[in-house]
């Protein structure tokens, strides 16, 4: 029988709560970046190649839900259970405003441009804060049908998506009215929307299905069942041929785009998966978890299986060579990734 190779990830630790939300910078001249948000109340931020820990942001008095960063990797933002958004000097680690709500913040995005924050939670509404006068009150769209569970920005900022905890669907509004103009149909709660890296897909996770949209004309091109419950998916942003998600089973799956086929199945983390997130060149993806720790897996071309392991199973040159990069990172031992 043909031994089953074994992927071995980048474990991050640093967070002693769940973690719940995972944001990829795009590729900046300095790198990309890989920011976390965590019960533990401190998002984190890494470097998005080899996972190293760069710095945590302290700061917030209650759960943090949602994380995100600029374009330009420059700032840094956070929704968090202490009813309020903030957001940071990520070269610095300094907090540079503190937006109060009324209740718990679950959503919160930069627009393209950089210029805007988004949030949404509990309270029902969508509000837009102007980053060159963050003094200033928030625009606030119409109300929300229910409570806000994710926030994107789309067609460069001129439209924002949003899903909510308690209902199912992904609702698109028109940021010049504030209005809702159309309305993706999901039976079960959307609990992760993410916009391609190219605009042309929203992808989204509802219950036991993942379902890929046109993000243009809001037809829907592809809806794939799923072997458990998964609260996250995210697409391969480069070719768009494979798609990754995690939830219930503790596993992180990988998917051929185009048929639905599972391509691997990936095992090491202890509790369910909250949020699974392509790198943006593709070339990996990391995972966040019930267990509060990361992982960042690669997305081995078919021909690179061998430098993952050999026929004993002992990793060769391709990990150890990643191993040198991330001193005082923990790799799991042999065999401990099936866990």
């Amino acid at each position: 029988m043909e031994k089953k190779k074994v992927a071995i990830p980048l474990v991050c630790h640093g967070h002693s709560r769940p973690v719940v939300d995972l944001f990829y910078s795009p590729v900046t001249p300095d790198g990309y970046f890989l920011i976390s948000a965590s019960k533990d109340t401190n998002p984190m931020l890494r470097n998005g190649e080899t996972g190293d820990w760069i710095g945590t942001f302290q700061g917030h008095k209650g759960a943090v839900w949602s994380c995100c960063l600029d374009r330009n990797a420059l700032r840094a933002a956070s929704a968090s259970a202490d009813f309020s958004a903030k957001v940071w000097d990520a070269l610095t680690g300094d907090e540079l405003h503190s937006f109060e709500h009324k209740h718990i913040v679950r959503a919160c995005a930069f627009s393209e441009d950089t210029h805007l924050l988004l949030t949404g939670g509990m309270e029902k509404t969508l509000r837009v804060y102007d980053m060159n006068r963050p003094d200033a009150a928030p625009r606030e769209l119409d109300k929300s049908p229910g409570s806000v569970r994710t926030a994107a920005w789309l067609h460069s900022d001129q439209t924002i998506l949003s899903s909510c905890t308690d209902m199912g669907g992904v609702r698109l509004w028109d940021v010049r009215t504030g209005k809702i103009v159309q309305t993706l149909e999901t039976k079960a709660s959307v609990t992760s929307a993410e916009v391609s890296q190219d605009g042309r897909f929203i992808t989204t996770a509802d219950g036991s299905s993942v379902k890929f949209w046109d993000a243009n004309h809001f037809g829907l091109v592809k809806s794939y069942d799923m072997p458990c419950n998964v609260e996250s998916a995210s697409l391969e942003p480069k070719s768009g041929s494979k798609f990754v998600a995690g939830g219930e089973d503790l596993w992180v799956h990988a998917f051929d785009f185009f048929t639905g086929e599972e391509i691997a199945c990936n095992k090491g983390h202890h509790g369910p998966v909250h949020c699974v997130r392509f790198a943006p060149g593709g070339e990996s993806y990391a995972s966040g978890s019930e267990d509060g720790t990361i992982r960042i897996w690669q997305l081995s071309p078919a021909n690179a299986d061998d430098e993952v392991a050999n026929a004993n199973g002992k990793t060769t040159a391709g990990v150890n060579e990643v191993t040198t990069k991330i001193e005082g990172f923990h790799i799991p031992k042999e065999g401990q990734t099936e866990g």
